[in-house]
């Protein structure tokens, strides 16, 4: 009976999923969520948070930084990935191990073995930030999943379809909450609804996102 017993209070994560080729896989960070938030302090370090400009000047109101081979970068040039930083011409800081571990796993978890993320967006949401519905598409190369990890405060996640007209699901996420897509949804549009101002045990007035990506460099 004690063994019986002895799994409740760790349960599997719950499985749901969004689309074809995309997964929500409910708490699958969360007991490691302390370790993963711990890693970010160096990161930031080494390359700050900013606000980055889109191709047409306007501030993103999301804070970004990277980590891996390349980053994802935007500014009146346009959306690319880039081997350094542009603000110090360092290049990015190394993708802590357990970040990229949790990637492995969380693929595979949702049908993708063998990911091998180069590449971590970061993205830091104070209250009222918010991503526009859009495709990642900058990669050249859309084997690969996506892995997205959310962190802290909650948020709710938009996840449509192929044509920007499509109306997007809404789905809430919750501090390691894990969303994984590829093969037929990989260039599926999806965005992050205004973030409701709230405090989080482990990052306190914001809310921290991991994208892993695999780009082609």
């Amino acid at each position: 009976m004690d063994d019986l017993l002895s799994g409740l209070d760790c349960p599997l994560p719950k499985t749901e999923t969004l689309a074809e080729g995309a997964v929500l896989l409910r708490r699958f960070a969360a007991h490691e969520a302390d370790g993963l938030v711990a890693a970010l302090p160096p990161i930031a370090a080494a390359a700050s948070f900013r606000h980055m400009v889109t191709p047409g000047g306007h501030a993103m109101s999301v804070a970004m930084t990277n980590c891996g081979a390349a980053g994802w970068v935007s500014d009146r040039k346009g959306y690319r990935y880039a081997r350094q930083d542009p603000q110090s011409g360092r290049p990015w800081p190394a993708m802590p191990a357990v970040w990229r571990s949790l990637a492995v796993r969380a693929a595979a978890a949702a049908g993708f073995e063998g990911f091998d993320s180069n590449s971590c967006l970061i993205n830091r949401y104070a209250a009222k930030a918010r991503m526009g519905l859009h495709q990642d598409k900058d990669e050249g190369e859309f084997d690969a999943p996506i892995v997205s990890v959310s962190l802290g405060l909650p948020a709710v996640f938009l996840f449509g379809g192929r044509r920007r007209r499509e109306r997007p699901r809404r789905i809430r996420l919750e501090s390691g909450d894990v969303v994984v897509w590829g093969g037929p949804a990989r260039l599926n549009y999806h965005g992050v609804a205004s973030v409701a101002a709230g405090n989080h045990p482990l990052t306190g007035d914001c809310r921290i996102n991991l994208t892993f990506r695999h780009a082609a460099l």
